[in-house]
C-alpha cells in the first residue's frame, strides 16, 4: 500500500479533526497549537541515520496569538512551540508508520536555541532526522531536528523522543489517584 509523502494545511486540519480520509493516521492538536501548516516530505527511509526524514513547514504572521502575549513590545514565538512542533512531527510519522495509540512527548536530550522567530519572518521550516525506531513493545522514535527561518538553523534538538501509547486512560471525572504516575 502506497502512503501519502505530503500533506497540506487541509490534511493537517483533517487529520486533527479526526475526519481525515485515511483513518489510521493519528490525530494532531487543533489550532492554536497546531505547529504545522505543511509536511512537505516524509519517509521511513532516508535522513542522517536512514531511519526516516521529515520536513515540514509553519506560516508565520504578525497576527499569531503568541506574538500578542510573548512579550508585550516584544514579541517572539516561544521556543516552547517550536519544540512542540518538532514532537507533534515525530509523533505524527509514529502513527504514519502504522503506529496506533496516543501520542506522548518523552523528552529531549538537548536544546539550542541560537536565533528567534519574529513577527516580520513568514515562514519556518522544520527538518527532523530519526535516529532510532521502534515499533514493539510500544511505537517509539527519537530523533534530531532543525528549526530555520530564512534557510538560517536557529533552533537544534537531539534525541527528541515520543511514543504512541495505547493504554491511556483518561481521566473524565479528573480523579488524580487515576494517573499512571
Amino acid at each position: 500500500m502506497s502512503r501519502k509523502s505530503s500533506f497540506n494545511k487541509k490534511d493537517l486540519l483533517e487529520i486533527a479533526n479526526g475526519k481525515f480520509i485515511n483513518k489510521s493516521i493519528g490525530k494532531l492538536p487543533l489550532p492554536p497549537m497546531l505547529m504545522i501548516d505543511r509536511i512537505l516530505e516524509i519517509s521511513e527511509t532516508g535522513g542522517d541515520y536512514g531511519k526516516g526524514y521529515i520536513k515540514a513547514e509553519l506560516d508565520i504572521s504578525e497576527n499569531d496569538w503568541f506574538f500578542e502575549c510573548h512579550f508585550k513590545n516584544d514579541p517572539v514565538m516561544p521556543g516552547c512551540l517550536g519544540l512542540d512542533g518538532f514532537w507533534q512531527l515525530i509523533g505524527f510519522f509514529l502513527s504514519w508508520c502504522g503506529g496506533k495509540g496516543k501520542g506522548r512527548a518523552l523528552g529531549v536530550k538537548e536544546l539550542k536555541f541560537k536565533g528567534q522567530v519574529r513577527p516580520y519572518h513568514t515562514i519556518i521550516t522544520y527538518t527532523i532526522h530519526i535516529r532510532k525506531f521502534i515499533k514493539k513493545p510500544t511505537f517509539m522514535a527519537w530523533g534530531d531536528a532543525s528549526l530555520s527561518v530564512k534557510n538560517k538553523e536557529i533552533y537544534f534538538a537531539k534525541n527528541l523522543q515520543v511514543g504512541l501509547f495505547e493504554k491511556l486512560v483518561w481521566d473524565i471525572g479528573m480523579d488524580p489517584s487515576l494517573d499512571p504516575f
